[in-house]
């Protein structure tokens, strides 16, 4: 793999995605959908390779017929399968970059039936997984027993943390559960929207929806992912002068510092495992770096709201960075997906989309009016859409549910992920599920969701389903 063997493929990242936004623009379906370019663009990428493009011209003409490997040259695949891992790690570091940390009274204030609510949904994917690996997907479909950690991974994780968890699957002898863990990332994205979108307009009908009168409509232009040119809004804040240096490499070089932070702070966890204990557990070793990365950027973060007096790191600076990180991600974890994996052990696929998609919907229509008693279906929907796809999912559910931000749901959304991000979608505890199931088997990590599960559904409903009752109760 050469210089020029990488520069290709990012050139040709950035072609499909041009090519997927075209697509969005013009396609009715796409735009009723909300489906990101990049997720196109991965299908694209994906339609066009080995998997599809190559099967086909080899079925109908052989193998040494051109394009029977597909579109794409090996060279370009090998870089496309490497870049998650790297770009995962940006994707994390940004999550709290340039935002200045709240409190923890004010932060657990508002978002502690958010925190309680989406943690349950998040333990539950664990508990429905691993009971459907212990008594179906293992016994009767010969699965791997790491199967059982495959929907929150997939689900509550998407693309970009089943796409970061590659090696460690690779490590513990599960290659092709990368490949589930994406398709079902993808599952979990469009249902995500699809059900999101039927379920407000079922809450309008039945006026379950306590600010949304009519059918909930969208302009042509945010259908096409676009804005009408007076409504644009700044990417972002010019915070240094560019004769001094580049506002954007500044920011490159803040997210650079978190995400070396992190991964000194994993060596050395790694170094002490390995002194200490690794002659009979290794769960450290497999352990990858982004979870660590999020908390070197929580760890910078913490300094620049402390010295920064000048605002040099802007929040919508780091979006962007974040934003061109995930898209990248997206579009070459899409592209080197194996449906042959998929294909192989479709049993199992299938099982887990249709437990984690039933989980999410009935514990969202069952749970949420209890721990929410005013505003449940706006403040319900985010975590739906969240533990379906990913947080871009719940954000547009809110803002379809919700778009004057008459409730709090915004606003306790985005407080609840400096408390759930670290943890569950791709934080310790999903990095940490592969490992310890490898180690230990499946019942410890259930008995361990179970409580958790039961714990916040508890604390949810008895305590701030009740106060939030007293508290809407006529005087």
């Amino acid at each position: 793999m050469t210089a020029d063997d990488v520069g290709l493929a990012l050139l040709l990242l950035g072609v499909l995605l041009l090519a997927a936004k075209l697509v969005r623009i013009r396609a009715l379906w796409a735009q009723e959908l909300f489906l990101p370019s990049s997720i196109i663009a991965g299908i694209l990428a994906l339609l066009v390779g080995p998997g599809v493009l190559g099967a086909l011209v080899t079925a109908l003409a052989g193998e040494d017929a051109p394009l029977a490997g597909g579109l794409w040259p090996q060279t370009v695949l090998d870089v496309w399968s490497e870049l998650p891992g790297l770009l995962i790690s940006v994707v994390f570091a940004t999550l709290f970059l340039g935002e200045r940390l709240p409190s923890p009274r004010t932060a657990l204030g508002l978002a502690g039936p958010q925190i309680c609510f989406g943690v349950a949904m998040g333990a539950g994917q664990y508990v429905v997984g691993i009971v459907l690996a212990l008594v179906l997907l293992v016994p009767v479909f010969g699965a791997n027993p790491l199967v059982g950690a495959l929907i929150e991974v997939g689900f509550e994780g998407g693309h970009g943390t089943a796409a970061g968890l590659g090696t460690t699957f690779s490590d513990l002898g599960f290659p092709e559960g990368q490949d589930l863990a994406l398709g079902l990332a993808t599952v979990g994205v469009v249902s995500g929207v699809v059900i999101g979108i039927g379920l407000i307009n079922w809450a309008v009908r039945t006026g379950r929806a306590e600010v949304l009168e009519d059918r909930a409509r969208t302009s042509l232009a945010e259908q096409r992912g676009l804005y009408e040119r007076e409504q644009q809004p700044p990417a972002a804040m010019m915070t240094v002068r560019a004769n001094s240096v580049e506002p954007l490499a500044i920011h490159f070089a803040v997210i650079a510092v978190a995400v070396l932070l992190g991964a000194v702070v994993l060596s050395g966890l790694q170094a002490l495992e390995r002194a200490l204990w690794a002659d009979t557990v290794q769960l450290l070793e497999h352990v990858p770096l982004f979870p660590l990365a999020m908390i070197g950027g929580i760890a910078v973060q913490v300094v620049v709201d402390r010295r920064d007096s000048t605002g040099i790191v802007d929040r919508r600076m780091m979006l962007r960075i974040q934003g061109i990180a995930l898209d990248l991600l997206i579009i070459s974890a899409l592209g080197t997906l194996s449906l042959q994996t998929i294909a192989a052990n479709f049993g199992t696929f299938a099982v887990l989309a249709v437990a984690g998609v039933a989980w999410n919907v009935g514990l969202f229509l069952v749970l949420a009016k209890r721990i929410f008693p005013q505003y449940w279906f706006e403040r319900g929907i985010g975590d739906l859409g969240q533990s379906l796809g990913v947080t871009a999912t719940g954000l547009i559910l809110i803002r379809v549910a919700d778009p004057e931000a008459r409730t709090p749901a915004m606003e306790a959304f985005g407080y609840e992920q400096l408390v759930f991000e670290p943890f569950f979608g791709g934080g310790l505890v999903t990095a940490a599920s592969i490992p310890l199931l490898a180690q230990f088997g499946s019942w410890p990590l259930l008995l361990a969701m179970s409580v958790l599960l039961f714990a916040s559904v508890t604390v949810g409903v008895a305590v701030f389903g009740r106060r939030g009752a007293r508290e809407r109760a006529p005087a």
